[in-house]
């Protein structure tokens, strides 16, 4: 077992923390869409996506390896330093949770500790080769490929279903929501998992308990793996309900396409060692789904906030980590003063978040009138366009246009 110092203990216990806020902050990215079509109840579905993150956190440790031995430079980074980054990242998982925005919590890590590290050691230690290759090319490329890969599965499961029976179709596809949600989670704990064990990985070599270029220890993989699955059970209920109505209205069939389109790029990702964004994978998905069904409409508004948000994400924890490890430079005063300061602003927006409490029992309670707005909302140029182009069938502008009071429209979902 490793020796430990205070100091080393204070940063594996805040990397847990932030795992755990890892967790509940992600957790849509798996389970809004089947929460907000019925398929699964809310608690139902956190529970399952728990225990599938933990089982993910263990099937490898490429993502891990990427962050403890090849994003900075060992030899520069000293304990303080992480847990600089860490407070960086913590608070950017918080304040976005706060207002419900599905931001990346994997940007923020990466933002937090290169600001840290920066500050610390200068941007020589800082490998940008690995920074480019790793995180910010996949950051592009992911929700790219997973959008085109949704778009193309969408369009191919209407073609194949169009002479089935609409019922049985539909029940199909909500346990294929179910399953592809399953594998979500597993994907989501194989990435996401491994970023704190990578941290805490970089934290034992930096204060000298590991030898470098060494493997994440099993305790850190097991106390990884829980820590996600304890977070994403208790289950970052205000981003389900901003991600169960806002980028686009699908049906189950979209739901499927888009889950096991994103599943499918975060596990390839996490086996290369990729460092990407399940957040943004996701959300790439759900707009190809929202783009593949002819007259489906994707709210640009809406996700132009969410582009500003992403790339807001890395150099705003960037400046928190840099400006804490200034702070920790101090010595362990300076530290006690960072570590106050994060479990105060904790504190307080939590507090804050009691305001208007949003749980289980709530989270699909806004729909009707939420839905309603967001059906107000323009679609955008680039949707109308679309649209124009390819009008839709009768059976399919149903699902896009207000139907009468007597009418009985079609089930579906909005993620």
């Amino acid at each position: 077992m490793e020796s430990f110092s205070l100091i080393l203990a204070i940063v594996v216990v805040t990397a847990l923390a932030f795992d755990f806020t890892n967790g509940f902050h992600d957790t849509a990215n798996a389970m809004a869409t089947t929460i907000s079509t019925g398929a699964l109840k809310p608690k139902v579905a956190v529970a399952m996506s728990a225990v599938l993150n933990l089982v993910g956190a263990f099937l490898s440790v490429e993502v891990a390896n990427t962050i403890s031995k090849g994003l900075v430079d060992e030899a520069g980074i000293r304990p303080e330093v992480i847990f600089a980054a860490l407070v960086g990242a913590i608070l950017w998982n918080l304040l976005t949770w706060l207002v419900g925005l599905p931001s990346s919590s994997s940007h923020a890590l990466m933002g937090g500790l290169i600001g840290a590290t920066v500050a610390s050691a200068g941007f020589g230690a800082v490998h940008g080769d690995v920074l480019v290759t790793k995180v910010l090319i996949p950051a592009i490329a992911a929700p790219l490929v997973a959008g085109l890969a949704a778009m193309f599965a969408t369009r191919l499961t209407y073609r194949l279903g169009k002479k089935a029976d609409g019922k049985a179709s539909e029940k199909g596809y909500r346990a294929g929501q179910i399953a592809s949600a399953g594998l979500v989670s597993v994907a989501h704990g194989t990435n996401d998992a491994q970023k704190t064990m990578g941290i805490i990985t970089l934290a034992l070599v930096a204060g000298g308990a590991l030898a470098p270029a060494s493997d994440p220890p099993l305790w850190v993989i097991v106390s990884a793996g829980v820590a996600i699955a304890l977070g994403t059970y208790l289950g970052g209920w205000r981003i389900i309900r901003t991600m169960g109505k806002g980028l686009t209205d699908l049906q189950p069939q979209q739901g499927f396409a888009a889950q096991t389109s994103a599943a499918t790029v975060i596990l390839a990702s996490s086996h290369l060692g990729f460092s990407l964004s399940t957040t943004h994978s996701v959300s790439g998905a759900v707009m190809g789904a929202g783009l593949g069904r002819k007259g489906g409409v994707v709210r640009w508004s809406t996700a132009t906030r969410m582009f500003v948000a992403w790339g807001l994400t890395l150099p705003a924890a960037a400046l928190v980590g840099a400006i804490a490890e200034l702070v920790c430079r101090a010595g362990s005063w300076g530290t006690a003063v960072v570590a106050v300061f994060l479990v105060a602003s904790s504190a307080a927006i939590w507090k804050i978040s009691r305001r208007e409490v949003i749980d289980h029992t709530n989270v699909n309670g806004h729909d009707e009138a939420d839905g309603s707005a967001a059906a107000e909302e323009s679609a955008g140029v680039v949707t109308a366009a679309m649209a124009a182009v390819t009008p839709p069938p009768a059976g399919e502008l149903s699902a896009t246009i207000p139907a009468p009071a007597a009418a009985d429209p079609p089930a579906k979902t909005t993620v």
